[in-house]
């Protein structure tokens, strides 16, 4: 099983739009790494390398999904400004 959520994974059609976002916006850049991150971190109490409650993993997973959410809104509003 995957357990790895790696945001250019998930959106491979938006693959140059996300390289260029983390080039050109610090923001972006830094909201790419912190859910790589979380990611990173919820793999590791899944596979037990690390210990966290039901609730934290909860929490840390709800909050890798904000994270996405807020990510893929920016590439998508990015590619809508490259067509107008």
């Amino acid at each position: 099983m995957d357990l790895h959520h790696p945001f250019v994974k998930e959106f491979p059609a938006h693959r140059e739009t996300i390289r260029s976002l983390k080039l050109a916006d610090g923001k972006f850049r830094a909201a790419f790494e912190e859910y790589h991150q979380l990611d990173d971190e919820i793999c590791r109490i899944e596979e037990e390398v690390e210990f966290a409650t039901d609730q934290q993993i909860d929490e840390l997973k709800f909050k890798r999904a904000r994270l996405k959410d807020a990510l893929y809104a920016a590439v998508k509003k990015h590619e809508a400004a490259l067509v107008h």
